[in-house]
């Protein structure tokens, strides 16, 4: 059954609002951290925007090549400019007032009409290919020759850097219907070719201090310069109508650009590269929906598309990783294992999620899983969360919930998971996370989610016991007690059952804030934290809840709901706490304070609903009860509205909760939408009652 490609459309009465147009981003990844992104009216706002940005080391240390394309239309001796760029003081020049529509569908797509020429653009960027390919569908109606000419605006910087003129040389080779361009200082290669047309090599013309506005809003420093060097020249005949492509391919090595060009320098192979990306994403909707029997939703095929756009190839290793977010994120270990069932195992791309499994586990270091990998050169991965490494037990849970492969985890997983268990059990990480007399891990500030700073000071420090850390350490025992056992060593098994044990009781003594209603969010040296704060769901939302009491349940879940609840996810924490921040906007300290203080978290949504279901037996009023209330507006408004057709990473805490941070986010898609798949259609897990029995039955022998 073909499901059809979902369309965002914008007419040209939301594409005249200058102001309001720049407010939608529309992003395209390639599958090894490599990116192409702009606004709907082809205006960077942000120093993350750029027609082609390439991982010089995949999927990290982004760096831009192509900053864009700005065409223009020559009719007669008159010049019609399609592009446009943002000054401080000006907007020049402005195209976009001959651009009458946009879509997504699924590429990007640009209307322009001058007089009776009509254009259509179309941005696409081959799978796992460093490369930008640009369509032009152009007609002709007038009875006279137009020109059209396309002046490539060139960049070579990392992608938090600016650039300012002559900070980087090109020079140029010649080649059939383009040129290769070899950019200095910093050495890497670009090469750009034309089905239709010539190349014309011009003098070195700067154009600077383009103003990126989203930056500067943050803070950020928002000036840039491009360099122009030459353009594309294209004659059209009276009366007809032509189909062009412009390619753009980058590379560290002269070789890897020819190679492409190779594959792709031709009409036929590039028409068929766009037909192969169309059917690819075809056929990512066709496999969701036939394995999963869920019901067609445009809105529903956008997040699957979208969980599609964070899964990359880490090159070294040849596995799979998660890019945490876009623009701007790298393959973050935390955020990994809480998007992994999300992002490939609702979607049923089990392969992938074993891939990324095994590539964070290549990384593994006394006890700790990468908390990210930088985006600079070099694989050396960074460790500094308790959680990560917990939350990889999560990951590995959900993963036998849907294959059943205990094989997979015995024979690579399982030596180092024990190793891990070990080594919390015992204080031997690096970070000194270890377990306490009480069963209950203890660490030190700043290794939570919650992990912001200002001046190196942690803004939410969380010392101690963090209450989501103890209810993930709970979930790993148990989830080590019941494998044990189901690999032969019934011993082992009874000793992970005592410590689960002692870790519950001592939790449940410590961590219940009677007066409030709810769970403590830290508890150090006998003093309990009573910040309200959204930690305390994930007690509730795991396969094996730390929390014993189901009327307890009941009231962390309602006491999150009524006071943390937004349309967009749960806020950081309580607006009556004197120390909520409810706009996260400002400099970076202003905006990091506001983080974990108030800011709202989309992906939160996912193991609220989970638990709120949970408490109220997913019972059908419920269901959609839930849907209704706490998933809609996520799914039907804000997925057209900042990010199209995907999921900003924050919101303001504040009323009316506007997008911020990252306009792409990995566990924002994935959270949602698992628990959409699972929690609201109850399209469970193959083998959940399987591991839920095998629980059960440990339980009982004991």
């Amino acid at each position: 059954m073909n499901y059809g490609l979902p369309c965002i459309y914008f007419s040209s009465e939301v594409i005249s609002k200058f102001d309001d147009a720049i407010r939608f981003e529309w992003i395209l990844t390639n599958g090894l951290g490599g990116y192409s992104s702009s606004t709907i009216i082809g205006v960077n706002t942000r120093k993350f925007h750029g027609l082609l940005f390439i991982p010089l080391n995949p999927p990290t240390n982004r760096h831009l090549l192509l900053s864009k394309i700005d065409e223009e239309i020559l009719i007669g001796g008159d010049a019609y400019p399609l592009g446009s760029n943002q000054f401080r003081d000006a907007i020049y020049p402005k195209g976009y007032r001959n651009l009458k529509g946009f879509a997504m569908n699924p590429f990007p797509s640009f209307y322009y009409q001058v007089h009776e020429v009509y254009l259509k653009k179309e941005i696409f960027m081959p799978r796992h290919e460093n490369a930008v390919i640009l369509r032009y569908d152009i007609l002709n109606c007038l009875d006279e020759d137009v020109t059209l000419q396309l002046y490539p605006l060139l960049d070579m910087r990392h992608f938090y850097e600016t650039t300012r003129k002559g900070d980087f040389h090109v020079s140029i080779e010649a080649i059939s219907n383009g040129v290769i361009m070899e950019f200095s200082p910093k050495r890497a290669f670009l090469a750009l070719s034309i089905t239709n047309g010539v190349y014309l090599s011009g003098e070195d013309v700067w154009i600077e201090r383009i103003y990126f506005k989203n930056d500067d809003m943050r803070g950020e420093s928002c000036l840039n310069d491009c360099l122009q060097k030459g353009m594309f020249r294209v004659n059209l005949q009276p009366k007809s109508r032509a189909l062009i492509y412009l390619l753009g391919a980058g590379g560290i090595k002269r070789e890897e650009v020819i190679s492409f060009l190779s594959r792709f320098g031709e009409w036929n192979q590039l028409e068929a590269s766009y037909s192969k990306e169309r059917s690819r994403r075809e056929d990512l909707l066709a496999d969701f929906y036939s394995k999963t029997g869920a019901k067609h939703y445009d809105w529903l095929s956008w997040l699957i598309l979208s969980a599609d756009s964070f899964i990359v190839l880490r090159r070294k290793l040849e596995r799979k990783s998660i890019i945490a977010g876009y623009h701007w994120f790298e393959d973050w270990g935390r955020d990994t294992f809480i998007s992994l069932p999300g992002l490939t195992l609702a979607t049923r791309r089990f392969s992938d999620a074993e891939e990324i499994l095994l590539t964070f586990a290549e990384y593994s270091d006394n006890g700790l899983l990468p908390s990210r990998f930088p985006d600079k050169a070099g694989e050396s991965p960074e460790y500094y969360s308790v959680d990560t490494s917990l939350w990889f037990f999560n990951a590995i849970l959900q993963y036998i919930k849907y294959t059943g492969n205990y094989r997979f985890v015995y024979r690579h997983l399982w030596d180092l998971m024990q190793d891990v268990i070990e080594r919390y059990i015992e204080g031997r990480t690096p970070l000194n996370i270890r377990m306490d007399s009480d069963g209950l891990i203890f660490h030190g500030p700043r290794l939570t989610w919650m992990d912001a700073a200002v001046n190196s000071f942690p803004v939410t420090p969380r010392e101690g016991k963090a209450v989501e850390v103890q209810a993930l350490w709970y979930n790993s025992l148990k989830l080590m007690e019941v494998l044990s056992y189901k690999f032969g060593s019934h011993s082992q098994s009874e000793d992970y059952r005592v410590l689960a044990l002692r870790a519950k009781r001592s939790f449940n003594e410590k961590f219940w804030y009677r007066d409030g209603g709810y769970l403590y969010d830290v508890v150090c040296e006998g003093m309990s934290d009573t910040s309200l704060r959204p930690n305390q769901i994930i007690a509730v939302y795991l396969d094996f809840p730390i929390v014993e009491d189901r009327s307890r349940s009941r009231s962390v879940v309602e006491t999150v709901w009524k006071r943390l609840l937004t349309p967009y996810g749960l806020r950081s924490l309580s607006p009556d706490d004197p120390r909520y921040m409810g706009v996260y906007s400002g400099g970076f300290s202003s905006r990091d304070r506001a983080y974990h203080n108030g800011t709202a978290w989309a992906w939160l949504l996912g193991p609220f609903i989970t638990a709120f279901l949970k408490v109220n037996g997913h019972e059908a009023y419920w269901r959609r009860f839930a849907f209704e209330r706490f998933l809609k507006p996520l799914f039907q408004v804000e997925i057209f509205r900042a990010g199209l057709g995907t999921l900003s990473e924050i919101f303001n805490g504040d009323p009316p909760h506007h997008p911020r941070g990252c306009v792409s986010q990995a566990w924002s898609v994935a959270e949602p939408l698992r628990a959409y798949i699972e929690d609201i259609l109850l399209i469970r897990p193959p083998h959940d009652m399987e591991f839920y029995n095998m629980g059960l039955r440990r339980d009982k022998l004991v």
